[in-house]
């Protein structure tokens, strides 16, 4: 899998929603309704995480919940990190 240039990465997270970042990982914190519904959508993102074999780096603090997506294993953001990126946007919408 190939590294992502920073303007390649730049452009793909004008297509996300809250997510910063550069060639060594891309991050986005979200703000739900209590404790409880952070730790509903982790638990829905470890499905996802788990499924593609692919695991961000998770903070949660309260109801703040802040995702880290890189490709430990290449050094940096790939396109797994976009798709990653892509199915955490759409659990939180959802919640």
């Amino acid at each position: 899998m190939a590294l992502m240039r920073d303007d390649e990465i730049q452009a793909a997270l004008g297509g996300l929603d809250g997510w910063s970042g550069g060639p060594d990982g891309i991050t986005r914190t979200a703000e739900l309704a209590g404790f409880p519904m952070a730790i509903e959508v982790v638990d829905q993102v470890a499905v996802i995480a788990e499924e593609l074999d692919h695991h961000p780096d998770i903070d949660i603090r309260y109801n703040k919940v802040s995702f880290t997506c890189a490709t430990h294993s290449e050094g940096g953001v790939t396109d797994k990190d976009i798709d990653l990126a892509r199915r955490i946007d759409a659990v939180i919408s959802e919640a």
